[in-house]
């Protein structure tokens, strides 16, 4: 009997010692004998960066994103927010505040009485571009205590895609301008401005880029509407005003001003930018040599804008 329990005893011993060694022979095989972690992770963390990649590039500044973002992207990404807020002009305030015209307003007032948080009450100052892009990027680190539960926008594109679409929502605000690059070559130069384009411009050019737009357009003085309105005098003249009764858009007529010539570089470069609800169909003229040229031409026909004039040659 004794020596049943001690053979009993001994097999359990040595199953033990199998399952060890199994269990560390298992380990070898499949970690190599390596501490390191793998070089790729299985799955990527947003907003945490990995120690081997060091830290994210430097994100460019507010100015810059804005001026080549798109606000049809800002409003695909703003159906992410459609849960709480309206944007609509008289649309209810929901979990947040109706946020239309909100670009340029003071922050944590009006908005149909809303109640804001206290934390967002005390920021004071307005929504500009520079603050809604650190809100969006991270509403709690704006103000603690506020009552939106939005992670935020981690990509640097998306938030300026948003703001230019909040932007076209009732506020139309100009654009900021891009600061130009430091010196030594570390970065291109910033876009020359739409005076010193229009000082060398040239109508006979852009009387051949107008070619484009002459399938909705006619610019002859007394020239009948189409698709779109005839231009003829449209430089300096009133937005969405006159042109023989021509139907613009709600967006468009709730824009105001006059078409000067920053106004017409603006529309010239992205209407939708402008206004969003706009008629119009033509994406814009990329190019702010061939945006000036058309300026010029359309000015040659009927306009009042006075033009800088181009510096003098160097002697």
């Amino acid at each position: 009997m004794q020596d049943r329990k001690n053979t009993i005893a001994g097999w359990a011993l040595f199953s033990g010692i199998v399952a060890l060694g199994l269990g560390t022979l298992s380990a070898h095989y499949f970690l190599a004998d390596k501490s390191e972690r793998p070089e790729k992770m299985g799955y990527e963390i947003e907003g945490v960066v990995s120690s081997e990649g060091g830290a994210a590039a430097a994100e460019e500044g507010i100015e810059a994103r804005l001026a080549k973002g798109d606000p049809a992207k800002g409003e695909a990404v703003f159906k992410k927010c459609q849960s709480c807020h309206t944007v609509d002009q008289g649309g209810a305030n929901g979990i947040g505040p109706n946020l239309f015209a909100t670009v340029g307003e003071a922050i944590a007032q009006g908005k149909g009485g809303f109640a804001f948080s206290d934390d967002l009450k005390a920021k004071g100052g307005k929504w500009d571009f520079a603050t809604l892009d650190t809100w969006l990027k991270n509403p709690k680190a704006f103000a603690a205590g506020t009552k939106m539960t939005f992670a935020g926008l981690p990509d640097g594109q998306d938030r300026a895609n948003v703001i230019l679409f909040l932007n076209s929502k009732g506020s139309n605000l100009p654009l900021p301008a891009v600061p130009a690059a430091p010196a030594g070559g570390a970065a291109a130069a910033a876009p020359a401005g739409i005076d010193a384009l229009l000082a060398s411009a040239d109508v006979a050019k852009g009387e051949q880029s107008f070619k484009k737009c002459q399938s909705c357009h006619t610019i002859n003085a007394g020239g009948a509407n189409g698709i779109g309105p005839n231009l003829n005098g449209i430089a300096g003249d009133k937005v969405a005003e006159g042109r023989g009764g021509f139907a613009f858009s709600d967006d468009l007529k709730a824009k105001g001003g006059t078409w000067d010539a920053a106004a017409l570089d603006a529309w010239l470069k992205n209407p939708k930018a402008v206004a969003a609800g706009t008629k119009m169909t033509f994406a814009g003229i990329a190019d702010d040599k061939e945006r000036a040229n058309v300026i010029a031409y359309l000015n040659s026909q009927g306009g009042k804008l006075t033009l800088p004039a181009a510096a003098p040659a160097a002697k």
